[in-house]
């Protein structure tokens, strides 16, 4: 039977998997597990807790920590009282953390432990209580209560007809308000109903990886984040998949052997540095090693481009590839993919990655070492899901097919509009917004795309982000810094010239491998400032932009590259919490820069007039 919420769906898991890991998470040392039924029993102990603070349906209660098991049981509690979560990244200032809670009208916030704490407390917007995952250093009192006591309390005081209540919730009921990154503007809260998340749901489960209560699942994007969410979480607990959580992005290689993960989700800054570090170390190893390598990725480029020309009825009446193809795979596998898929924890299946664009070069370099990597699309507005790859027709360099229950189409700029009942509710306590972004039930997503003639989306770039240069030329920047972002010196890249006679690129140095290079300089300090203003570290950025840019159309080619000294985190401002650039902040910030590159007499009126061809 179909579930009417998203308390009831995991209701439904929990029947079919009580004594099945749900969730796994590091303590002392070591992963540890909660099984399904715990996983539910935590949940409705918490909800008694809440309920006991006051919490009743329609409330707003905000969630402000990095991903754990708590933020899980915590999601579902709120849901099962007919309450609305409001998710925070955990890496924003408290500014505006007060801004999501006064927008979002939050009552009751539960926050991971101190240092998040103070960030409500700092806020100019009080909440009526606060809840403390881990209460270490944390000063308790009438308003402030840890999060263990308050599920003691619940388990003390049931609520009466809990169960009854969450089954009565309609699929229209409001789930969540989640608020937009702001990079254009004031972040916006958008409203996510049970039935937008479950229609994603039901349309995908078999649309890209077949989910199965045997995979493990390894979390590492924030739950606050709504592709990880719906993708990371609700469709695997949907599955009776078990979540194991990855400590932090810096021990992703160190998880990935210990909870030996089938499945993954990431954006695409994680496979740009997996990519890098692995071309980094073929590069270095033997001629022999090198021949083998470029050999065996040969082969699995014959293997996609056979899937992909191989008519789809063929496929299915015969799936046998050639055997000359077939014994190749068979020692490629052996010599070359299972070593790097060892790498991943060694039984990895399948990863999906959204939330920005993927390089179609580290796309189809990861499919042909068997590793797929399934591209989509889609938006906080979209709950998020618009399109995806299939599992079993993949085309690199797209973000798929719109899936079976919404519609896509292009409008007469180029901007993508989507249709469906994945389309948000609307902006909390914000209609202009809301009839300005859906109209006649078409959601405009603000992003410049185009159908190919199988129906495969392609996105080119924020509609906002066109750059139009002073020679009239229309440069998309996202390709461009996907590009730059393949070097292994290079963490982020950002591509500006809007109005300008030519493109700029500005980029931050990957200290992990720039330091080693260094020292194979001869160069002694590791300090980021000193290494970025050597002429020889200069020299080096500014050649690695050209040489992944050789062959960009002239007019799209950085002409100046200026290298900053300064790392690029979301608390300074340059990203936002999926690791995108925060432009309008990164262009303010580096302006004395920006001109300085554009006032230099070194482009040749030559060169300038180039672009104009």
């Amino acid at each position: 039977m179909d579930p009417n919420n998203l308390v009831e769906m995991l209701s439904q898991t929990v029947e079919r998997y009580p004594d099945k890991e749900a969730l796994m998470w590091k303590q002392n040392g070591s992963y540890t597990s909660m099984t399904y039924q715990g996983f539910w029993d935590h949940i409705k102990n918490t909800a008694f807790g809440l309920a006991s603070i006051g919490v009743k349906p329609d409330d707003k209660v905000a969630i402000l920590a990095n991903s754990n098991p708590k933020w899980a049981i915590s999601d579902f509690a709120i849901a099962s009282l007919g309450a609305v979560s409001v998710p925070i990244y955990p890496t924003l200032p408290s500014n505006q953390v007060s801004y999501v809670l006064d927008n979002g009208d939050c009552t009751v916030a539960i926050v991971e432990n101190d240092e998040q704490l103070q960030k409500v407390k700092d806020g100019e917007t009080e909440t009526q209580h606060t809840v403390v995952m881990d209460d270490a250093n944390v000063t308790l009192g009438n308003k402030v209560s840890s999060f263990d006591a308050l599920e003691e309390k619940g388990a003390r005081k049931p609520l009466e007809n809990w169960e009854d209540r969450w089954k009565e919730i309609p699929e229209d009921q409001l789930m969540t308000i989640i608020h937009t990154s702001g990079t254009t503007g004031p972040p916006k809260g958008v409203m996510l109903s049970h039935e937008n998340f479950l229609s994603n749901m039901k349309a995908i489960q078999f649309w890209l990886i077949e989910l199965k209560a045997e995979d493990v699942h390894l979390s590492y994007l924030p739950v606050s984040h709504v592709f990880e969410r719906m993708a990371g979480h609700y469709m695997p607990l949907f599955a009776g998949t078990t979540i194991a959580y990855a400590e932090s992005i810096d021990t992703i290689q160190e998880n990935m052997q210990e909870v030996k993960p089938t499945i993954m989700t990431s954006v695409p800054r994680l496979f740009e540095k997996v990519y890098a570090k692995v071309v980094e170390q073929i590069e270095s190893g033997s001629p022999v090693k090198q021949k083998i390598f470029r050999w065996a990725l040969g082969v699995g480029e014959q293997r996609y481009d056979y899937y992909m020309n191989t008519p789809v009825q063929e496929l299915l009446l015969n799936n046998q590839m050639p055997k000359k193809l077939q014994r190749n795979l068979a020692l490629a596998d052996r010599l070359v993919y299972q070593k790097i898929k060892e790498r991943l924890g060694g039984r990895m299946r399948g990863m999906v990655t959204g939330g920005g664009t993927l390089n179609p070069e580290i796309a189809k370099f990861f499919w042909s070492l068997d590793i797929p990597i399934l591209e989509g699309y889609g938006l906080t507005e979209t709950s998020p899901v618009v399109t995806t790859n299939p599992m079993s027709r993949a085309k690199v360099g797209t973000t798929g097919k719109p899936i079976p229950n919404v519609k896509v189409r292009i409008a007469s700029d180029g901007e993508v509009l989507v249709k469906g009942p994945n389309v948000m509710q609307g902006y909390y306590k914000n209609k202009e917004a809301t009839d300005k972004d859906i109209v006649d039930g078409w959601f405009h997503t603000g992003d410049i795309g185009a159908l190919d003639e199988e129906g495969y989306l392609k996105i080119v770039d924020r509609k906002k982000r066109i750059l139009v240069l002073s020679t009239g030329k229309n440069v998309a920047p996202a390709p461009i810094e996907s590009v730059i972002n393949e070097s292994r010196y290079i963490e982020f890249a950002a591509v500006i010239g809007d109005g300008r006679k030519y493109v700029t690129a500005l980029v931050t140095p990957d200290m992990e491998n720039l330091v080693p290079w260094a020292k194979d300089q001869g160069i002694q300090t590791e300090s980021r400032e000193e290494l970025c203003a050597r002429d020889d570290v200069q020299k080096l950025l500014k050649d690695e932009v050209a040489r992944l840019t050789e062959t960009a159309a002239d007019y799209e080619t950085p002409k100046k590259v200026v290298v900053i000294g300064e790392e690029w985190t979301v608390e300074g401002g340059e990203l936002t919490p999926k690791l995108s650039l925060r432009m309008k902040n990164i262009e303010e910030k580096y302006s004395k820069s920006i001109e300085e590159a554009y006032g230099d007499a070194s482009i040749s009126a030559k060169e300038v007039a180039a672009e104009a061809q």
